[in-house]
Parts: C-alpha cells; sequence; structure tokens
C-alpha cells in the first residue's frame, strides 16, 4: 500500500509524491505516476536551485532523485520501510534548468530483505544518469 500523496490540483494532478520525506520534498518536490503500460515514471523541472556552480544540476540532486526513482520503482515489493544499502550512477550528460527529469527503471532481483533496482534518468529525453541500487528492507525497533 502506497504513503505516496496524491496531487490532484495543479500541473502535477494525477501524479504522487511522498510528502513525508523532507528531505526530497526539498530538494525536488519529486512526482512518480505508473504510466498506461504500468511503468513506473518519475518526473521534476529542474531549476536554477538544483545547480551546481558551473550552472549544470549538481550531482548531489541527480542521485536523490535516482534514489526516490528506486523506492517508487521498487514500492511493490518494500511493503513497509526500507532503506538504500547501495546507489551508484554513472553521468552521462549534464542537464540545465528548465529539462524535464524523467526516471524510469526495474526492479531486477527481490527476495527476502533486499532488492535490487537499475534505471535511467533523462534530460529532455537525452540519457544524463544511469543509476543501480540495493534496498533493504528493515523492521521498526520499539
Amino acid at each position: 500500500m502506497s504513503t505516496a500523496t496524491l496531487i490532484e490540483t495543479g500541473p502535477w494532478a494525477g501524479w504522487k509524491t511522498w510528502k513525508q520525506d523532507t528531505f526530497e520534498s526539498g530538494t525536488g518536490p519529486f512526482y512518480t505516476r505508473t504510466d498506461e503500460q504500468g511503468r513506473v515514471v518519475c518526473r521534476f523541472i529542474a531549476e536554477a536551485r538544483h545547480m551546481n556552480g558551473g550552472g549544470f544540476m549538481h550531482g548531489g540532486c541527480f542521485l536523490t532523485f535516482a534514489d526516490f526513482a528506486c523506492f517508487s520503482i521498487a514500492e511493490e515489493h518494500t511493503q513497509g520501510p526500507s532503506v538504500t544499502v547501495n546507489l551508484s550512477g554513472d553521468f552521462l550528460s549534464a542537464a540545465k534548468p528548465g529539462d524535464m527529469m524523467e526516471a524510469t527503471g526495474e526492479v531486477t532481483r527481490a527476495g527476502g530483505r533486499l532488492i535490487y533496482v537499475r534505471g535511467m534518468i533523462t534530460a529532455n529525453g537525452k540519457p544524463a544518469l544511469s543509476f543501480t541500487s540495493v534496498i533493504t528492507k528493515i523492521s521498526r525497533r520499539p
């Protein structure tokens, strides 16, 4: 069951976001939905505040968005609290303010506590970051 909040009005109507994740909300906000083919799609529009000193998207923003995407892609497998064990990315091209950032991917393996995810972030349709991640399910301690 998703804990994401459905956006009901405005340009992101029909998309979801995790408002309880204050870091991602403050960095993005980032949005997710499942398209007509059943594929998880994550998006946000790059802004000046996402850029580094050179005027291109900061690597930390790319990786934060990749992490958000991993949890969106793996949501049906996490079924509760989970954390990132590993996240790696290969930077393929730059992004600039105004670019539509989109992430898609797949779960390559899920069993027991570990979930493996891989995906691609594009900037206006051009590959910008390929990523892989390992997520682990956790139990909350009282």
